[in-house]
């Protein structure tokens, strides 16, 4: 009986779901930035948002929320979401909301209908994923902050998220997953 104990213990034991609850609060946290974090300008006419960089991140460890929780991801999100909606507003939750249903639904089917390594899944979702979920985010985004739907800003936040799925493909590569 203590064995059966231990082992329910151990499933709901908060290191099983780091990588969840560090998802939750990326998604508040990022969509927050993109309210008052300043353009920086690199070239003429070539200004972009710096938070569009780290948001790569989210969607890398997305990808591990899952392998922790699996579907319950979208509960996750949601979750994400709300806290949003109470630290950004509505339209931020929105716009995140619409990006992140697109990616998710490329992760989910990625990863319940093929059979490809974990990190051939995480590389190809975040290389199909990124341009539309980036676009749709960015273009809702422009309608609460200007200048938001702009070529260096979808640019820098494809070229981030992918660099964050490009890291996290080696990592999982060396650990032959």
């Amino acid at each position: 009986m203590s064995t059966y104990l231990e082992s329910d213990k151990s499933k709901t034991s908060l290191r099983l779901v780091k990588y969840t609850l560090i998802y939750i609060l990326l998604i508040p946290f990022i969509n927050w930035s993109f309210t008052w974090a300043p353009m920086w300008e690199v070239l003429p006419g070539w200004a972009f948002n710096p938070v569009t960089i780290v948001t790569g991140l989210v969607l890398v460890v997305r990808d591990f929320a899952q392998r922790e929780i699996g579907h319950e991801v979208l509960l996750a999100m949601l979750i994400g979401l709300g806290l949003t909606y109470v630290t950004s507003g509505q339209e931020m939750a929105f716009a995140s909301g619409l990006a992140f249903i697109i990616a998710e639904l490329v992760d989910w089917a990625l990863f319940s209908f093929t059979k490809y390594r974990l990190s051939s899944r995480v590389l190809l979702s975040s290389a199909l994923a990124a341009p539309i979920d980036t676009s749709a985010f960015l273009y809702m985004a422009d309608k609460i902050r200007a200048d938001m739907f702009t070529l260096p800003n979808i640019t820098m936040s494809i070229i981030g998220k992918m660099i964050g799925a490009f890291v996290i493909w080696w990592l999982l590569r060396r650990r032959k997953l």
